[in-house]
């Protein structure tokens, strides 16, 4: 059992953690409520962190997408997805999807394609190698549409 903290104590606790990487509501109300604080004196802390800007849903959804994006290489499906799992605002999502631009979309979507189908190399059946790279780049969040219409593409050029 934690020991009991001051809502000094909690305050100056959650900002070192809202810090070290940006947070959304959620996750600060789950720290919270494990450190033993809640009711009044969490709502109050809530309030807190978002007025002197600790906390920002906008800025947290934003930098969520930036990095699954950049550095997961997730599709904007999983994206969506996952800022749902941690309810954000339809209008916090719509601004962290803004940082994903088309072109750059469409080339990690290639790039990841391209990759998956250089690596099952050994398939010999071109519509089973096809599916896999297909499936792999979807569950990775990409939209099937887009995913089909480059493995086609892929597909081609590899076979010339």
């Amino acid at each position: 059992m934690p020991k009991y903290l001051t809502k000094n104590e909690a305050l100056a606790k959650l900002q070192r953690y809202c810090v070290y990487q940006d947070r959304c509501h959620q996750e600060v109300r789950s720290k919270l409520i494990e450190l033993g604080v809640y009711g009044d004196t969490l709502e109050e802390i809530m309030a807190e962190l978002i007025t002197e800007n600790f906390l920002n849903e906008e800025r947290f959804a934003k930098s969520f997408v930036r990095g699954k994006f950049r550095m997961k290489k997730w599709g904007r499906n999983r994206i969506l997805q996952e800022l749902k799992l941690r309810a954000i605002s339809k209008y916090c999502i719509k601004k962290g999807m803004e940082e994903i631009e088309e072109a750059e979309y469409k080339a990690t979507l290639q790039s990841v394609l391209s990759k998956k189908y250089e690596s099952l190399a050994k398939e010999e059946d071109i519509f089973k190698r096809k599916t896999k790279t297909a499936h792999y780049a979807i569950r990775r969040g990409f939209e099937s549409h887009l995913v089909w219409e480059l493995v086609k593409k892929i597909a081609l050029s590899d076979s010339h």
